[in-house]
């Protein structure tokens, strides 16, 4: 006898299809054609030559050697794109990793590093089959956009030292006393490097912008490369600091030791690996899905990382995740597969061992020009700008993480940041009940009877080509994912779009960024969209964080609904 759709035997089936890997999904379900596999051995190819600068760039900023960057790309890179949930990803060394990995590289050694990776694959694929890849999506946007931004700053100070050729033997991992630290080097400034950095830079930031299609990064790194051949200028180069095989020779493979006294010290450092990597990988997943339309699975996702973690550290390799512009080139390059990831990590294996003679030629002033370029993407300065000028709590959360993971360390801003974020939502949670007079905050069974018969009809009235759906509850960053979901639903999308919003009695910076990216689809659909039936504090709320300048505003669900009519013709 066949089990019911909804019996507990079929929800497992589905909730255990729900952590079969992509690559597997695509060739039982589509096939592989020689077609598919040519756009993806291309596309791999495009996102390696992109991938080998930023690895070796990201691997020295973490305190390693340039191997270790690139055999992370290649066995994270591999793993993640083998078995993760995402269509299009890209995995490998990223810039969020350098600050805790430095930290740690700094306190630990690389064995330290290794046990923290291994560590955090292990939180990652335990959290991943606990389904926790669904609440890491409800971190509140203050928070993500203050970590990153602080995050771009550290970065960005740790390149100080190869920008400007200080002499310096080490650097502190603290934020202040690094600072102090460049500023005793300052009479070590070497104009040489400066103006390999700038030139650099200056080429890299020329072709995004007037030949977006060339391997930016490469070319620039390249061009400086020759230059400081060519001229024998004086600046350090991979080489000289190194070693002349740094970038070809392959990592012993190796376990990290293991002691109950290390991973007591260690595990901070894990738990912010674990959360970096989930965060990252699924908010790049999610810019894939808006870039193609597809839909990733956010706890097979997870679990892939957490393996790619365990097994980088064995090879050599550092802490890895989903890297988001690596992905958008995957993309853009005319990925088909999964497998396109998998074609990346051979390339860039290819490159490491015929490069690498080459490689050491390669100036450092160059590398932290191209991780100036990754701060600088990362520091979210219009989203960061936008969170600054708008809602009193969210400013709060906002500059508290940010300072925090600036001045302090990771692990503090997040916990923190979380926490307070928590708190001004209980807050508002409160102002909101006392002014809802009697409204119930919280979904409520109730008999269909006891609604009025003006929303039953309200359905049947609705024209084809116009759609209309009604918030219930607080629009905040716990209910932003869902109101994604739930927007989807709505798609091949109407001429125009109604959202009620009288049982919503409060919205934060998190709910109105999933607004605005139920707009930005519409946009692209040439879809009208219509807000109605506001209430004062959510209107103020909106109108802060700039939404209704977007839309269209009715007091009434009736206009609101007449307005679609006249814009839709029907």
């Amino acid at each position: 006898m066949t089990a019911p759709t909804d019996s507990p035997l079929s929800a497992g089936r589905r909730d255990w299809r729900l952590f079969i890997p992509k690559s597997f999904t695509v060739i039982a379900q589509e096939g592989y054609s020689f077609a598919k596999l040519r756009a993806d051995a291309l596309a791999g190819l495009t996102v390696a030559i992109v991938a080998v600068p930023l690895a070796m760039a990201i691997a020295i900023a973490s305190g390693v050697t340039p191997a270790q960057g690139l055999i992370t790309a290649v066995v994270a890179g591999f793993l993640i794109s083998a078995l993760g949930g995402a269509r299009f990803q890209i995995g490998g060394p990223t810039g969020a990793f350098i600050v805790v990995v430095y930290g740690v590289v700094h306190e630990f050694g690389y064995d330290g590093l290794a046990l923290a990776t291994v560590m955090a694959g292990v939180i990652l694929i335990v959290a991943g089959l606990l389904r926790v890849g669904d609440w890491i999506k409800y971190i509140p946007e203050p928070v993500v956009t203050g970590f990153t931004a602080g995050i771009a700053v550290i970065i960005f100070s740790s390149q100080l030292r190869d920008l400007l050729g200080l002499s310096m033997t080490e650097i502190p991992a603290e934020f202040l006393a690094k600072i102090e630290a460049l500023w005793r080097a300052r009479a070590s400034f070497n104009p040489a490097a400066l103006g390999v950095a700038a030139g650099a830079l200056g080429a890299i930031l020329a072709l995004q912008r007037f030949a977006p299609r060339l391997p930016s990064l490469l070319i620039g790194v390249s061009g400086a490369t020759l230059a400081v051949w060519a001229l024998d200028l004086p600046v350090e180069t991979i080489g000289s600091r190194f070693g002349a095989d740094a970038a070809a020779t392959l990592p012993p493979i190796a376990l990290p030791s293991l002691s109950a006294e290390r991973v007591r010290q260690l595990m901070p450092s894990a738990l912010t690996i674990a959360f970096l990597a989930g965060v990252e990988s699924l908010l790049s997943a999610m810019v894939a899905d808006g870039m193609t339309g597809r839909r990733h699975r956010s706890n097979c996702e997870i679990v892939a990382q957490g393996i790619a973690n365990v097994a980088a550290p064995v090879f050599g390799g550092i802490s890895a995740t989903g890297a988001i512009a690596r992905t958008a080139t995957n993309i853009r390059a005319g990925a088909q597969t999964p497998f396109a990831g998998m074609f990346h990590a051979f390339f860039v294996l290819a490159f490491m061992l015929a490069l690498g003679p080459l490689i050491a030629h390669v100036p450092l002033a160059s590398l932290a020009a191209v991780l100036t370029i990754v701060a600088w993407n990362m520091s979210e300065r219009e989203r960061f700008k936008h969170l600054l000028f708008g809602l009193a709590g969210d400013r709060v959360v906002l500059l508290a993480t940010f300072l925090l993971t600036v001045l302090v360390d990771l692990t503090a801003a997040i916990e923190v940041g979380v926490v307070l974020a928590a708190i001004i939502f209980m807050h508002r949670m409160s102002e909101a009940t006392a002014i809802s007079r009697g409204v119930s905050l919280m979904q409520k069974d109730e008999d269909d009877f006891t609604r009025e018969r003006s929303d039953y009809e309200a359905r049947a009235e609705l024209p084809q080509s116009v759609e209309a759906f009604e918030l219930r509850g607080p629009l905040f960053f716990g209910a932003a994912s869902r109101l994604i979901d739930a927007l989807e639903a709505a798609f091949p999308p109407p001429k125009a779009f109604i959202l009620r919003f009288r049982e919503v009695p409060l919205a934060d910076a998190s709910g109105v960024s999933a607004l605005d990216r139920f707009l930005k689809r519409c946009a692209s659909h040439d879809v009208v969209v219509i807000f109605c039936e506001l209430r004062p504090g959510v209107a103020t709320s909106l109108e802060k964080l700039g939404m209704l300048g977007r839309v269209r505003v009715s007091a009434t669900y009736e206009d609101a609904l007449m307005r679609a009519r006249e814009a839709t013709g029907s």
